[in-house]
């Protein structure tokens, strides 16, 4: 009776074996911290994953020899000169990646940030730039660390609503994403997306704020009636969006990681009265509850592969504060952003499994 209890149990229990996505932030230079003071931040946070903006040696030097994975990104103003002169790749890496590769676990490397939203007459050099670093990357015979490019929300997908409507969109004249999600799908590289609810909110009144911040209240939902999938979180809606272009455009199978996201706990601007402690704490905590539950979202059940909080701390000179800390190193948040919590529970569910069978044994 007890052993076929056991198997009942085994039958439905939910284990989760696939990785949950992982949980970084960024780290921007205009900030002006210490390594010391980054490497405290990441081990009050309970990360693993950092992204860096703008790579500093003294940075990627304090990661020596630890589990933090690192994402690099080369300055948007590089990438014309890359694509004119490989060997100017080579150096950027002779710089950033061969002095701690692979002592530094080094992951990714982006070819510039939202590079069409900052140098749109010279998107033409993108492509050949990311080429260029890797195919650098592959002469110094590295060929694990992933090469790809971030794009913003707005610049990359058509329309947000309905996801299953959404397209890329090539800026004018140039034909873009058709070979760089080849050269992604080629190189097992993932499709880099900067993704703030945050601002699709406040360009669509008709949202409702909860939507926006992971509030589960019953009117919180918009329907997507050629998928039948009700979505009830910004987050999930603008995720699958890129779901769908990816699968218009053939590339399905490329994994998603949102390079940057957030809600700015302050602004400037005075017709910013959402930009708030309040609500940023609000969508933090929906955000890694979502992340944490494993459920994907309805059109990529595995969910995204990775995604970076922006940013570590705030920037003084900007004017909306998305920081987690203040400029001082303090923590604005009561807030656990790891996965731990979860792979926690996993292996409870595996030792009391352990259990099980020890008793079922001393029953024979």
């Amino acid at each position: 009776m007890f052993r076929a209890f056991f198997f009942l149990f085994l039958f439905f229990l939910p284990i989760t074996t696939a990785p949950l996505p992982s949980i970084g932030v960024t780290y921007s230079a205009a900030t002006r911290h210490s390594p010391e003071s980054i490497t405290s931040a990441l081990n009050l946070l309970n990360l693993k994953s950092l992204r860096l903006e703008q790579p500093d040696p003294s940075i990627i030097r304090s990661l020596l020899y630890t589990n933090i994975t690192l994402f690099l990104t080369i300055p948007n103003y590089m990438v014309a000169p890359i694509a004119a002169n490989r060997s100017i790749a080579l150096t950027w890496l002779y710089t950033y990646v061969i002095p701690f590769h692979p002592r530094v676990k080094i992951t990714t490397i982006s070819v510039g940030n939202a590079f069409l939203d900052v140098y749109p007459r010279s998107i033409s050099h993108l492509l050949t730039a990311i080429s260029h670093v890797h195919l650098s990357l592959r002469d110094l015979g590295i060929r694990h660390i992933a090469v790809s490019t971030s794009f913003s929300f707005f610049t990359a997908i058509s329309s947000p609503f309905p996801p299953s409507a959404a397209q890329f969109q090539d800026p004018p004249g140039v034909t873009l994403f058709a070979p760089l999600l080849q050269f992604l799908h080629d190189t097992n590289s993932s499709f880099l997306i900067n993704l703030y609810p945050y601002n699709l909110y406040r360009l669509r009144p008709e949202i409702p704020l909860g939507t926006a911040l992971f509030q589960n209240y019953p009117f919180n939902f918009r329907d997507d009636f050629t998928t039948g999938v009700r979505y009830r979180n910004l987050f999930d809606i603008m995720v699958d969006a890129v779901v769908s272009a990816l699968a218009v455009a053939g590339y399905e199978s490329i994994p998603v990681v949102v390079t940057e996201t957030g809600w700015p706990s302050g602004s400037v601007a005075a017709n910013e009265a959402e930009a708030n402690l309040g609500y940023a704490e609000i969508y933090l905590r929906g955000l890694v509850k979502h992340v944490r539950s494993g459920m994907g979202t309805p059109l990529l059940k595995d969910g995204v592969r990775e995604v970076f909080v922006y940013e570590m701390f705030d920037d003084e000179g900007a004017g909306r504060k998305w920081g987690v800390f203040y400029p001082n190193c303090t923590f604005k948040y009561r807030i656990d952003l790891s996965c731990s919590y979860a792979s926690e529970i996993n292996t409870a569910l595996i030792l009391f499994l352990l259990l099980l069978v020890w008793i079922c044994r001393l029953s024979d």
